[in-house]
């Protein structure tokens, strides 16, 4: 009996252009001669650099480790040389630059030691930490850290896991091709993520314009001693959406805010399964991945790639063409422009798709937009595009975020169905990037305030603590007083005068100390107001020894 499919809402049906790179072998990348490897490849706070320039590394070595519970380590993809680390040009469309470790090959290859994890043995919280200092993040484009989605929370399971290999972007076709060939494996990934998760329902959802995929999949799922469902679910962009997948095969939707653990369903890519098996199975780190090279090449294919190594690299084995006009990163729905060829292949490198004005042409000037609403309806997500557009725009983002501006998931289908030719999800992040800059900033002035706050307590505190001290040490002392009034310890009048002339022969001492300087050729009336001060100075000493009314008197 077939499972009951359900259809998510909106959608469009761009050209797949899949055969173009699906049909033949995966290829190894060959060793670059450097590889840039950035420290910032997932979502969360960056690792932190734990090698130094000069030091030879080997293939799968720890040179960046995690910052924090929310982060990924970072490895070397071969052996070879540190040669820097600093700031380098990273792949993503605002062109700036981020920390990175360069490292010059050796040729070598050379692994460090590793073996398999006994996953099996090991305590749930310690799995999840190993799975993060190996680097494991999803590889289905959001690169977010493995070890917390499979972190099942307070319920301690969670039913329903579901393997995303739907690739429904145009042009990609790596997981197509992972899933035909690499089977096996990404099943054995799924029995480590139903141990952490207690998953008793498997689902593995695939668009049927793959059939090959579909077929390995299943064949490999026969061989599993728990079930696994595959499935084949229409090709409809963004049938592969995790919320879009979970809504297909269940029928049930992510609520606003919340995430699909909240109603007991976790998304994996097909990637990430594979990348998790390598790891607990063979002890390796996650230093690779399957590219998809296409577009305006000669061969477009998918490349097994080192992670680090720069993109010109892939276009050249696939075979470059004159008349490039660019280069995405990503599919032309979600795809992000390079700023340059020279940037690194990362963990979030799906596919490098070459574009030419034949492939894609100029889009036409931006026209005002005729509120249409085809992208409310083309929307998966429900939202309202034509209002976020115009909030956007406006610098309304407090009514943007009032229309869930951050439940978009930058799909692409309203910009891909607008007839005015508006680039309606370049607003959305600007809208987005906004709203996150704010946010930093209210953050960092709300820490700001509690940190002068607490400092005037605590100097509040102090004084008052002082002040007791005092109050105590005088209560203290006028008792001692009112027991034993001899001992309050108060000085005579012969004891005072003591006490001063012993103050002025310390001082007179000091004075004779001390040479006066830039005495010589004095003009005369230098002179004459040196001898004014000394005549004052000694009335003041004659005055100081007089003794005082009150003394004269009997």
């Amino acid at each position: 009996m077939s499972r009951e499919l359900f259809k998510f809402k909106g959608g469009v049906h761009p050209p797949g252009h899949k055969s173009e790179s699906n049909s033949r072998p995966i290829h190894a990348a060959p060793l670059p001669k450097k590889l840039v490897i950035p420290l910032r490849q997932h979502i969360g706070n960056p690792a932190k650099p734990v090698v130094e320039v000069g030091e030879r590394v080997k293939k799968g070595q720890l040179i960046g480790e995690a910052d924090g519970y929310i982060s990924c380590a970072v490895h070397a993809s071969s052996s070879g040389t540190v040669t820097a680390i600093d700031m380098q040009t990273m792949p993503h469309a605002s062109g700036l630059p981020d920390l990175c470790i360069t490292i010059e090959t050796d040729g070598r290859d050379e692994w460090i030691a590793h073996a398999p994890l006994d996953y099996r043995a090991m305590v749930p919280a310690e799995l999840r930490m190993r799975l993060r200092d190996m680097g494991i993040a999803g590889l289905g484009g959001a690169v977010f850290p493995s070890a917390v989605k499979l972190d099942p929370g307070a319920a301690q399971a969670c039913p329903t896991l579901i393997i995303n290999g739907g690739e429904c972007e145009p042009w990609i076709t790596c997981d197509d091709v992972l899933m035909r060939h690499r089977a096996d494996e990404i099943l054995q990934g799924v029995t480590v993520m139903r141990h952490l998760l207690g998953s008793t329902e498997i689902l593995v959802g695939i668009e049927d314009n793959k059939p090959e995929a579909v077929a390995a999949m299943q064949a490999a799922a026969a061989k599993m001693d728990f079930a696994v469902e595959v499935v084949a679910v229409p090709a409809r962009y963004p049938g592969g959406g995790a919320k879009q997948m979970i809504e297909t095969l269940t029928g049930k939707q992510v609520p606003s805010g919340k995430l699909s653990t909240d109603i007991g369903i976790q998304v994996f890519n097909v990637g990430t399964t594979y990348a998790l098996a390598r790891a607990v199975h063979h002890g390796e780190p996650l230093i690779s991945r399957l590219v998809t090279v296409t577009g305006h090449v000669l061969r477009p294919q998918n490349f097994e790639v080192l992670i680090g190594t720069p993109m010109h690299t892939l276009i050249t084995l696939a075979g470059d063409r004159d008349g490039t006009t660019g280069v995405l990163m990503g599919g032309p729905m979600m795809g992000v422009p390079m700023p340059d060829l020279e940037v690194p292949v990362v963990k979030a490198t799906n596919c490098i798709l070459v574009k030419s004005n034949e492939l894609f042409p100029p889009l036409p000037r931006a026209l005002p937009c005729i509120r249409c609403t085809r992208c409310a309806d083309a929307c998966p997500a429900e939202l309202q595009p034509q209002e976020l557009f115009r909030f956007a725009k406006a610098g309304d983002f407090g009514r943007a975020q009032e229309y869930h501006l951050f439940d978009c998931i930058e799909c692409g289908c309203c910009s891909y169905v607008c007839p005015s030719h508006i680039p309606l999800v370049d607003y959305y992040r600007y809208a987005k990037g906004e709203i996150w800059a704010r946010e930093k900033e209210k953050r960092a002035a709300d820490l700001a305030r509690e940190r002068h706050e607490f400092r005037l307590f605590r100097l509040e505190r102090e004084k008052k603590e002082k002040a007791e001290k005092l109050a105590a040490k005088a209560q203290a002392k006028r008792a001692e007083l009112a027991a034993d009034p001899s001992a309050s310890g108060a000085p005579d009048a012969d004891a005072k005068k003591a006490l001063i002339a012993a103050a002025l022969a310390r001082a007179q001492a000091k004075k004779a100390e001390v040479a006066p300087k830039n005495v010589d050729h004095l003009t005369p009336e230098q002179q004459h107001s040196i001898e004014e001060i000394e005549a004052r100075r000694a009335k003041i000493r004659e005055l100081a020894h007089q003794p005082l009314e009150s003394e004269e008197k009997p």
